[in-house]
């Protein structure tokens, strides 16, 4: 017994030493953020919809997590997670319209579509509410997307999300249409009809 005791001792004698030694910071946030300034931009060229992004949140809204996949089960999907200044978690999501059901369940964690609604920088959203998150949904005026901002935050907090967003495109320019024969003259101007180059 007396051995025992002696080595338990020891143990709590070298881990208090480890402690005092190993530089820790109880003040240092532990939520890593990152930067996704390059996935958005690569987004925007490959969606068939405008992807959507915060622009204008304070520093305290800190990003943690961004992907695009493309063909997925529930279609093109975007995802750019938050945590809020609380520490909540919200999330911006999005997909093309191909299985709008499932994505929304799928993303919501099985939140339900309620009656309620909420207008947010002139759109209205419509309120999701579920045993883990909740959710602000809208589909886009042209039917082609849908967009969900959900998470544990407070519907205050993701109408504040919604309202940051700006969708956008980035398709890369067309080049030039042919002429009408389809071959440029060999001046490399088209040819005028009715006229050969």
């Amino acid at each position: 017994m007396r051995d025992m005791v002696l080595s338990l001792a020891l143990i709590l004698l070298a881990a208090w030493v480890i402690y005092l030694f190993v530089p820790h910071d109880e003040k240092k946030d532990p939520v890593k953020p990152v930067s996704y300034g390059v996935e958005l931009a690569s987004a925007r060229r490959a969606a068939p919809y405008p992807v959507a992004a915060p622009q204008g949140l304070s520093k305290e809204w800190r990003a943690t997590s961004v992907r695009y996949t493309a063909d997925g089960p529930t279609g093109s999907v975007w995802h750019l997670g938050f945590m809020t200044p609380d520490n909540e978690y919200a999330a911006v999501e999005q997909s093309d319209q191909r299985r709008p059901v499932r994505f929304i369940d799928d993303v919501t964690q099985g939140a339900e579509e309620t009656a309620k609604k909420q207008r947010v920088a002139g759109e209205e959203w419509t309120r999701y509410r579920g045993k883990k998150y909740d959710a602000l949904v809208r589909t886009a005026k042209d039917g082609k997307s849908v967009t969900v901002v959900t998470g544990t935050a407070s519907f205050r907090q993701l109408g504040e999300l919604a309202g940051a967003l700006q969708a956008k495109s980035e398709k890369p320019a067309k080049s030039e249409k042919p002429s009408e024969s389809g071959k440029p003259s060999e001046s490399g101007k088209p040819a005028e009809p009715g006229k050969t180059a």
